[in-house]
């Protein structure tokens, strides 16, 4: 093992009560399928289309999908945008080096070095899968990033109301979208395939919890970040990837 395998590493969140009681430590990702070239597993991971939502140079050769669930306390705190959060608290505790990850890497993304690419996981319950529908309704009139970063802002428990259809659709009207068509969309239900098949895809490709990410290079699979990593930890991965 290398001396990042020293430091555990929250993973995937299994609901069984509090926020941060589902937490479960790992030194890397479960058993997926037989392993491949640089002993990275293979999966059944979609390629990246042209409908995902996407940060970054489209066309940069290196890219970090990440599955994640917006109720997930992990993926907030790796978000880096809800300072003193009850996950990042509890990150730091374990390790007090940690730093979230989309601070550091935003400077890849800006570079145009990387490109990040969000993919829903909705597996925390009803709010999960309503929230990852909104986000696509924000993508609908190009606001997708900005309702991202407002729901990571606003966790507030799981399946608890802070999702509900009432504050999602508030949260729209905050962020000066179109709230007639916005509102029609949610209500439509018309995405709930969409989130579903995404959940599907990463089930498909051994992802049981979130953050869950894979670091491509020229579409090939050639790191993962398992759990709520710290920047410390994947920055190294991103940098192999780029040589």
């Amino acid at each position: 093992m290398g001396n990042n395998d020293q430091k555990p590493i929250v993973g995937a969140i299994i609901i069984a009560g509090a926020l941060i009681a589902g937490a479960i430590l790992l030194k890397g990702a479960g058993p997926i399928s037989p392993n491949t070239g640089n002993g990275i597993p293979v999966t059944a991971l979609a390629p990246i289309g042209k409908s995902e939502r996407i940060k970054g140079d489209p066309k940069a050769k290196v890219a970090l999908i990440m599955y994640e669930d917006f109720q997930c306390p992990f993926c907030g705190a790796i978000s880096g945008l809800e300072e003193g959060s009850e996950a990042e608290k509890y990150l730091k505790q374990i390790d007090p080096s940690w730093t979230p990850i989309m601070p550091g890497l935003s400077e890849y993304i800006n570079n145009g070095s990387v490109k990040f690419v969000y993919r829903d996981f909705p597996f925390l319950g009803p709010e999960s899968i309503r929230s990852a529908e909104a986000g696509w309704c924000a993508e609908e009139q190009g606001k997708f990033w900005e309702y991202h970063d407002y729901l990571y802002g606003h966790q507030k428990g799981e399946n608890k109301g802070a999702f509900s259809d009432t504050f999602l659709k508030s949260f729209a009207k905050n962020l000066g979208l179109d709230t007639s068509a916005f509102d029609a969309c949610l209500d439509s239900t018309s995405y709930t395939e969409v989130v579903l098949a995404s959940k599907a895809e990463g089930a498909a490709a051994g992802v049981t919890g979130t953050p869950k990410g894979f670091i491509l290079k020229s579409g090939k699979i050639v790191s993962t970040i398992d759990g709520a990593e710290s920047w410390v930890t994947v920055k190294p991965k991103i940098d192999s990837a780029l040589k």
